[in-house]
């Protein structure tokens, strides 16, 4: 993590922070320094309307014109990517084994030096934030900030208002880790023979959302579809319900929901503090940060 550097003297000029060409260009995605030299030698790139002849030169991201191929470089330090991650993939940089999360980013994004803000699970879909950040990943991640995370889940069980104040009161995990307060609100519950096949839909406002998350269990091949194909078959109540906690513990919302006897069939991250998951967005599928959501990721983490 770069130290910030000293803040100018009262009454002195903004400080004009300089860095080196190929520095910045590499940053930008332009290749390895040695490309850079290179695209330099030809003739590529300019600075200020001048062809530039040292890849080393210094130069001003916040004031400088800086071309390549005649195309302008905007330099961001830090980049922010929302994504939809599927199911089936791993929230990591990289795995000898599994699909990541970076994969699924093209190369000249990856080139930033991204890395996924927390976890979701392997089978789980949903907001996953990326960023070379670390400042603002640290704060996001510590319970002391008390960022929310919130999900959405189908739950096998009648989840009810016991459920909803146990959470409240932090519950005891299979390693003894008492929670964090968590807020639990129950959103539907029906037997999952409604939720199967043809079977016809209830009036419920959260029902088609509960629909598309049972759709999804029964045909994508990413989820294990076991649990809801015996819940199906013996017409178990199953329940849809918001959750938010404060922590990230291994495989917390399915271990909190095991201690008061329950058992989640899907789970999909919706929000991280106020930053919500794209609805346009599917899964797999991402788009960078706007200016006003980076804003509101500063606010939550205390920056602002």
């Amino acid at each position: 993590m770069d130290t910030a550097a000293e803040g100018p003297e009262e009454g002195d000029a903004a400080v004009k922070p300089s860095m080196r060409l190929d520095k910045m260009l590499a940053h930008e995605g332009y290749g390895t320094r040695s490309d850079i030299k290179r695209l330099v030698r030809e003739g590529a790139v300019t600075v200020n309307g001048r062809q530039a002849v040292d890849p080393g030169m210094h130069v001003r991201p916040a004031e400088d014109e800086v071309h390549v191929f005649g195309r302008a470089v905007a330099y961001r330090e830090f980049r922010y990517v929302m994504m939809h991650k599927p199911a089936g993939v791993v929230s990591a940089t990289e795995d000898a084994r599994e699909p990541t999360v970076l994969g699924l980013l093209p190369e000249e994004m990856r080139r930033h030096g991204l890395f996924p803000v927390g976890r979701l699970d392997k089978d789980a879909e949903g907001l996953l934030l990326l960023t070379n950040d670390g400042k603002l990943a640290h704060g996001l991640l510590s319970p002391r900030k008390a960022v929310f995370k919130t999900y959405r889940a189908l739950v096998r069980g009648n989840v009810d208002a016991a459920d909803a104040k146990a959470f409240a009161a932090g519950v005891t995990l299979d390693d003894g880790y008492v929670t964090m307060p968590a807020r639990l609100k129950v959103l539907a519950t029906l037997p999952a023979t409604d939720l199967a096949g043809d079977a016809a839909a209830s009036g419920e406002e959260a029902v088609p959302e509960m629909r598309e998350a049972a759709r999804r269990l029964s045909e994508e091949p990413a989820f294990s579809r076991g649990a809801w194909e015996e819940s199906v078959r013996d017409g178990a109540p199953v329940s849809w319900v918001e959750l938010s906690i404060r922590e990230g513990k291994f495989h917390q919302v399915k271990r909190m929901f095991a201690a008061v006897g329950k058992k989640v069939l899907y789970l999909r991250r919706v929000a991280v503090g106020d930053l919500r998951l794209d609805p346009a967005l599917g899964p797999g599928e991402w788009r960078e940060l706007t200016p006003d959501e980076e804003k509101a990721l500063r606010e939550n983490r205390g920056e602002a």
